[in-house]
């Protein structure tokens, strides 16, 4: 798994209904690939992000995004050759200035192939099990399937993760999952450093997508550093479509404890 500085996480909106899209508390902002550890190795993570335009409250009791500060601490353990288990602990910095835990985040991620060093294809899946406060989250408990796909040559990157979000608790299943998807490509600029686009989109209940008023798009332009000890992804993203935080910055810094 890489180091990264990741200074700034986004998120969407919270909840499903007729007119508006899906989306999570925005604890992390990321596209996955193939890293993982090596089994034995424990990897940690912190991911920052903040909204200085973001979303207001949409539901009674919640807190919206703007500006909003995310922090999130990403612990990791690699289990076999192919698992890695994960555990995010989300912390916000509300826009009133009172600091909040909300909620852990569990994830396991399955790579049964990589891309050889030489380049070409690797693909695998990620899944997550939040129990998130409603002030931040109004379904709570969303289970997440982000399939990754991807394609690697010593200058290029490419990914995508089609991603599924099924809330678990009764109440919020109408409509089928939500529809996430996510992708990548950004090229390699310099010796362990790389730039390029990444787009993370909310289309709300796969059943019933919600009309574009009520979606989110928002895309990146992101820097991706390597050079270790210093490895780190930073990024600014743009919103459109109605339910999309305007701006949002965000970054991973991967700390090197171990």
């Amino acid at each position: 798994m890489n180091l990264k500085w990741n200074a700034v996480i986004l998120a969407l909106a919270a909840v499903w209904s007729t007119q508006s899209a899906w989306a999570a508390l925005p604890y992390e902002i990321q596209v996955y690939d193939d890293s993982i550890n090596k089994p034995g190795v424990v990897g940690y993570e912190l991911h920052l992000n903040t909204t200085p335009s973001g979303q207001l409250p949409e539901y009674p009791g919640e807190v919206g995004s703007m500006h909003a500060w995310r922090s999130t601490l990403e612990l990791s353990y690699g289990l076999t050759e192919t698992l890695e288990p994960g555990l995010y602990l989300p912390v916000v910095n509300n826009p009133d200035g009172v600091t909040n835990f909300a909620g852990p985040s569990f994830r396991l991620k399955w790579i049964p192939h990589r891309a050889p060093e030489d380049g070409g294809l690797f693909y695998g899946v990620n899944t997550e099990l939040t129990f998130f406060k409603r002030r931040y989250v109004e379904e709570q408990n969303v289970l997440s399937l982000q399939p990754i796909l991807g394609y690697r040559t010593p200058e290029w990157l490419v990914i995508t993760n089609p991603t599924l979000d099924y809330p678990v608790r009764a109440g919020y299943r109408e409509g089928g999952p939500g529809f996430t998807p996510s992708f990548k490509v950004s090229r390699t600029v310099a010796p362990g450093v790389a730039s390029g686009f990444e787009y993370y989109a909310d289309f709300g209940p796969l059943m019933n997508i919600a009309s574009q008023s009520g979606q989110s798009h928002t895309l990146f332009l992101v820097v991706d550093v390597n050079r270790a000890p210093w490895v780190f992804n930073l990024g600014i993203g743009r919103g459109f479509a109605g339910e999309s935080d305007r701006w949002t910055i965000k970054s991973i810094f991967e700390l090197p404890f171990n």
